[in-house]
C-alpha cells in the first residue's frame, strides 16, 4: 500500500510541476545564461537567508508548543469538551487551534486516535483543515509578515473559517461510513501495546518524549522551509518581472499558480507567510490568500500523511472539496472586498 501511495502521490505532483512551468512559460520566454549575473545571485543570497531568518523563530515557538501539547496534553481532554451539536461542534473544532496549536504534522496522528476514540469525523477533518491556521503563533507570524499590510492577517483567519464551516456541513451531510484505514480492534491492540511500553514512565520520560518530538519535528519542518525559500527566491530573481506579473495579476491564473505552489512547497503555517510576503508587488492579495489558506489544509506532505491514515476516495473527496472551497471563496473575498 506504501507503494501504491507514493507512485500516486508522484504522478500528483508531476502533473502540478508540468502546469506551473506551463504557466511560466505562456508568459515568459526561455532563460538565458544572462540572468546570472552576480547583482542576481548576490540578490538571490539576501533574499534566501532573509525568508529564513524571518520565519525560523516562529516555526521554534510552534514546534515547542506542539511538542508540549503532543506530550502532556491527552486526546481524552479535547474530547471531554466537544459539543454534540453538529453546528456547536463545527464551531468548536473551527476555534479549537487557538486552545491547542499544533502544525498539520503531529496534528493527523492525533486525529486519527480522536476519530477511532469517538469524535465525528466531520468535526476531526474541521479541526485538520482549521488547526494549522486560526491559532496566535500563525496570525502572529502573519501579522509580522504582513505589518504594512494587516489585512491579509485578519482575512486568512476569516477566509479559513468560512472554508472549514462548509467542508464540516458538507461532510456532515454526506460522509457517515469511518474512512480510516485501520479498524477499532486494530486500534485497541494497538493502544494495548503502546500502553505497555509507557507503564512506569514518569516525569523525565515525558520530558524526554517532549525533547525528542520537538527536535524531530523541528528539522522535518525546517527542510521544507529551506526547500520553500529556495524555490521562492530563485523565482523572484531569476524569472523575468513582466512575466511574473502577468501571471500574478491574472483574475484565475493567479490563484491557480499560488494553489500549485502552496501544495509542491508544503511549508508549515508559520513559516508560510514570510513566503507570501515577498510576492506582495507581484501577486494580488487574494492570490496570496489562497496561497496562505491552501497550503495548511492541503499540501504534498499532508496528501502522504492522509493517505496512510484515511482511505484513498476520502482523501480524493476532500482534496476536491479543499481545492473548489478554498479557490470559491478566495475568488469572492478579491472581487467583494477592497483590500
Amino acid at each position: 500500500m506504501p507503494t501504491t501511495v507514493f507512485r500516486a502521490s508522484m504522478h500528483v505532483i508531476a502533473v502540478i510541476c508540468f502546469l506551473l512551468i506551463v504557466l511560466i512559460l505562456l508568459n515568459n520566454d526561455m532563460p538565458t545564461l544572462s540572468l546570472l549575473t552576480t547583482e542576481r545571485i548576490q540578490t538571490f543570497k539576501t533574499l534566501f537567508i532573509s525568508i529564513l531568518l524571518e520565519a525560523i523563530p516562529f516555526i521554534l515557538l510552534g514546534v515547542l508548543l506542539s511538542s508540549l501539547l503532543q506530550t502532556f496534553v491527552s486526546e481524552q481532554t479535547i474530547r471531554r469538551f466537544i459539543p454534540k451539536n453538529p453546528i456547536l461542534g463545527i464551531l468548536f473544532a473551527c476555534v479549537l487551534g487557538i486552545l491547542f496549536p499544533m502544525c498539520e504534522c503531529s496534528m493527523i496522528p492525533v486525529v486519527r486516535r480522536l476519530i477511532l476514540k469517538g469524535m465525528p469525523v466531520y468535526i476531526a477533518v474541521v479541526f485538520i483543515v482549521t488547526g494549522p491556521i486560526i491559532n496566535p503563533i500563525v496570525f502572529a507570524a502573519t501579522f509580522m509578515a504582513f505589518r504594512n499590510h494587516p489585512a491579509i492577517a485578519y482575512s486568512r483567519m476569516g477566509l479559513a473559517f468560512a472554508v472549514a464551516i462548509i467542508i464540516g456541513l458538507i461532510l456532515y451531510r454526506f460522509i457517515k461510513s469511518n474512512p480510516l484505514r485501520i479498524s477499532r480492534a486494530n486500534f485497541s491492540s494497538e493502544e494495548a501495546l503502546e500502553g505497555h511500553q509507557h507503564q512506569g514512565g514518569g516525569i523525565s520520560s515525558k520530558l524526554n518524549t517532549f525533547f525528542v518530538h520537538a527536535s524531530d519535528e523541528f528539522f522535518e519542518m525546517g527542510k521544507y522551509l529551506v526547500f520553500g525559500s529556495l524555490l521562492t527566491a530563485l523565482i523572484q530573481v531569476f524569472m523575468q518581472r513582466e512575466s511574473l506579473l502577468a501571471i500574478g495579476q491574472g483574475p484565475i491564473s493567479s490563484h491557480l499558480f499560488m494553489m500549485g505552489f502552496a501544495y509542491i512547497l508544503s511549508l508549515c503555517s508559520t513559516s508560510d507567510a514570510f513566503v507570501a510576503s515577498s510576492f506582495q508587488t507581484s501577486f494580488t492579495s487574494g492570490s496570496l490568500l489562497t496561497f496562505l489558506v491552501l497550503g495548511p489544509m492541503l499540501d504534498f506532505k499532508s496528501t502522504l500523511m492522509m493517505l496512510s491514515v484515511f482511505k484513498s476516495k476520502f482523501v480524493l473527496l476532500l482534496s476536491a472539496l479543499i481545492l473548489i472551497t478554498v479557490l470559491g471563496c478566495s475568488l469572492l473575498l478579491e472581487r467583494f472586498s477592497n483590500f
